[in-house]
């Protein structure tokens, strides 16, 4: 029997407790028996020069996943060429660890956007869809909803941003209750985001 990992994919540019609250509630209440974060170096989609370093942001993953037994950072995009496309990635990851099988976790807003992801039939055909709920204008294609390869999880909504982060950071504001301590240490200590 294979085991099943969800892929919790983001820039984690930083890590906040949105983020763990999310995957700590797929790994305990859905039948995910892992999560796995996968830190993007470079997301096609956004602009390079707001990223902080790929391992500064792996750093701070690890950081926020230490005291979690079912989340484990990953940085298995970091080998591979970019800009890269979930459906390779998932590939890869299914051809290095076959006895897992791989989900992926995303938003009801990623979800919308489903339809325009390369190769997004292969992806659905191959693999399962984890979706937690978000606030977001409209919601996904209900048709999508009904596949059989799609579970809603009814996961909390949060509405932490990391952009929301890194302004506040910049304007000398205590947002420590959205971070991990070790990360907010680690940002304090290596000055990121003033």
């Amino acid at each position: 029997m294979n085991r099943k990992v969800g892929l919790f994919f983001g820039t984690f540019n930083p890590i906040h407790t949105g983020h763990l609250i999310i995957a700590n509630h797929m790994a305990e209440y859905s039948d995910l028996e892992e999560v796995w974060l996968v830190v993007t170096p470079h997301n096609p989609l956004k602009k390079k020069s707001s990223l902080l370093d790929d391992h500064q942001r792996l750093e701070m993953v690890y950081k926020a996943c230490e005291t979690y037994e079912k989340l484990k950072p990953s940085n298995i995009e970091f080998g591979l060429p970019q800009p890269n496309y979930t459906v390779n990635t998932l590939a890869h990851l299914q051809e290095k660890f076959p006895t897992n099988d791989f989900c992926l976790i995303m938003g009801e807003d990623n979800l919308k956007s489903f339809h325009k992801w390369k190769n997004h039939e292969v992806i659905l055909e191959n693999h399962e869809i984890y979706v937690y709920p978000r606030i977001a204008e409209g919601i996904a294609d209900p048709t999508l909803l009904h596949n059989p390869k799609i579970t809603k999880v009814d996961a909390p909504i949060v509405e932490i941003s990391s952009t929301f982060i890194r302004k506040s950071i910049k304007e000398s504001r205590n947002v420590r209750p959205l971070l991990d301590q070790k990360v907010w240490e680690y940002i304090d200590l290596m000055n990121f985001y003033r």
